[in-house]
């Protein structure tokens, strides 16, 4: 199979984004949402990204809409800025194909040229390999468990942090207006 196109995601790739995500929340464990957000919810969600400056992709075979990836803040407090929380999501049968390797990488480079320094992966069910397994190839390291924070589908859920650095990381605080940013 030959590569996805990653492209930033537009308004018209929301439904199809929309569909990949109501799939995830009714039988996956990757999120803690029980309830389906509709389209016009996940048209505000993206909205809110883009303008507060973060990156969203999707990654595209054959015309189609197959996965999306984004960053979004990881904490509010202003000191975080320069972090950035991800989430990537693809269709079930795109599972394994490289795709969420592909939006991930793309993501990454991104986020290291809009300045971000850190990037937390939030994955929902320790058992979530695939997850695990694209964090780790594209340099996160393992930062720590949350046993049996969430409930869904009648069973008790971990959540597994990850973390790597983005361009220069913590070697060196960035310049002038940092602090104001």
């Amino acid at each position: 199979m030959s590569p996805a196109e990653i492209r930033p995601a537009t308004e018209a790739d929301l439904l199809a984004v929309t569909e990949i995500y109501e799939h995830a929340v009714l039988y996956g464990t990757a999120t803690f949402e029980l309830i389906p957000p509709d389209l016009a919810e996940m048209t505000r969600r993206f909205k809110a990204l883009l303008d507060g400056g973060f990156p969203y992709f999707v990654g595209v075979l054959q015309g189609g809409v197959v996965g999306y990836a984004y960053a979004g803040p990881y904490r509010p407090r202003p000191a975080y800025r320069f972090t950035v929380e991800n989430s990537v999501y693809l269709r079930p049968a795109i599972h394994r194909r490289g795709i969420g390797l592909q939006l991930m990488l793309r993501l990454i480079a991104e986020c290291e040229v809009r300045g971000y320094r850190q990037m937390i992966a939030v994955i929902g069910d320790s058992a979530n390999a695939g997850s695990i397994g694209v964090h780790t190839k594209t340099g996160f390291q393992m930062i720590g468990t949350h046993p049996n924070v969430g409930l869904k589908f009648g069973r008790w859920l971990d959540t597994v942090m990850m973390q790597r650095a983005l361009g220069d990381g913590a070697s060196t605080v960035p310049g002038d207006n940092a602090e104001q940013r």
